[in-house]
């Protein structure tokens, strides 16, 4: 794990501090650069860069929005001046990366729509416990129960946000998991169905049943019928959060992705007390999850880092990122092992295969 150099002289300090202080500000202010085409007008300009007459005259921009804009991004690094003069912008790496990044452009679009407005909340949250931000979609006890009825530009930015990370680990993972050819797979918060239906792809005689909230199924529901694939995956509704409510068994494999970071340490034993259960001898649990003490850089942590606020002031109140020591102590206490782990799987995920201690053979590593 990386992380940055502490400062080295009380104004660094002072700068670091004004930065967090006007961050909020400045967010917006990258994101309109984005929005309104003035990255990509400088982006184009290449190393010659642009005045701000002429960006404003690409992007409609009035050039006193576009000077205003092009200002204040030189003190956080979006644009610098180009050559002698102070007339002329230009891109910088940073600039180019907000304008063209991916998983930037998702994250930014997650904080804004659906985190931005609640996070005032956050003291709130942090007091109580609850997602006191999620108030300002509606009075919903988590986010999950509210998701169905979320305004579409939400809903859009929450799955985009949702998807990024465990699609880009689903292909790696996948020959993992059927290397032992499971015939029925449990997969416990299906969510909208990714998983089942790359599973189905993957492997023609496989049938999956997706555990989830009523809600959340009928989201499934409609893109497995979408793939034809109503006969081989079925939903079973459930409140995971009542832990009197058993989960069914006669599975080969159990499948938790992106699952327990949605749950307080207690929430996730009983969770994983419930999968014991329901688990054969011969039966494998599959966790596949992204770790911030698993990582190899310092942009992951960060954004893990950030990305647990979400889970404070919006989602549930009381879960985050967690580490893998706190899952794995969470694994032992309900009665399972971790036999085999595989870190970096797509962006920043680890997978862990786990079976019911008694039934298992001595752990190992698996790189």
């Amino acid at each position: 794990m990386m992380n940055e150099p502490a400062p080295n002289s009380t104004l660094d300090a002072m700068l670091a501090a004004q930065r967090i202080a006007f961050a909020p500000v400045m967010f917006q202010v990258a994101r309109v650069m984005r929005n309104r085409g003035v990255l990509r007008s400088l982006q184009r300009a290449g190393r010659h860069g642009k005045t701000a007459a002429d960006v404003a005259n690409d992007t409609g921009l009035s050039t006193y929005a576009t000077k205003t804009l092009l200002e204040a991004s030189l003190s956080f690094g979006l644009v610098e001046h180009a050559g002698e003069g102070r007339e002329q912008y230009r891109i910088t790496r940073t600039g180019l990366i907000i304008e063209n990044d991916r998983m930037t452009r998702i994250n930014m679009d997650f904080i804004h729509d659906v985190c931005y407005e609640g996070m005032r909340f956050l003291d709130e949250a942090i007091e109580g416990g609850k997602p006191a931000g999620l108030k300002v979609f509606g009075e919903w006890p988590t986010v999950y129960e509210a998701l169905a009825t979320l305004p579409p530009k939400v809903r859009e930015s929450w799955f985009a946000f949702d998807h990024l990370y465990s699609d880009s680990a689903f292909p790696v993972a996948l020959p993992l998991v059927f290397e032992r050819r499971p015939r029925r797979l449990l997969d416990i918060g299906g969510n909208t169905g990714r998983w089942a239906i790359q599973c189905c792809a993957h492997d023609p005689d496989v049938h999956v049943t997706l555990l989830d909230l009523p809600g959340q199924l009928e989201d499934a529901r409609e893109n497995v019928t979408r793939h034809g694939l109503l006969g081989r995956i079925t939903g079973t509704p459930i409140d995971i959060l009542d832990h009197t409510q058993a989960f069914p068994t006669g599975y080969d494999a159990l499948w938790m992705s992106q699952f327990l970071v949605c749950f307080s340490e207690a929430d996730i034993l009983q969770i994983l007390r419930r999968a014991h259960a329901a688990m054969a001898d011969d039966a494998v649990l599959w966790i596949l999850d992204t770790f911030w003490d698993r990582q190899t850089n310092g942009v992951a942590v960060h954004c893990l880092h950030g990305s647990s606020l979400y889970f404070t002031c919006l989602a549930n109140g009381n879960s985050r990122m967690y580490s893998a020591a706190d899952i794995k102590r969470c694994i032992e206490e309900a009665g399972l092992i971790v036999e085999a782990e595989r870190d970096q799987l797509g962006l920043a995920h680890t997978l862990l295969r786990c079976r019911k201690r008694d039934a298992a053979a001595p752990g190992r590593r698996a790189g």
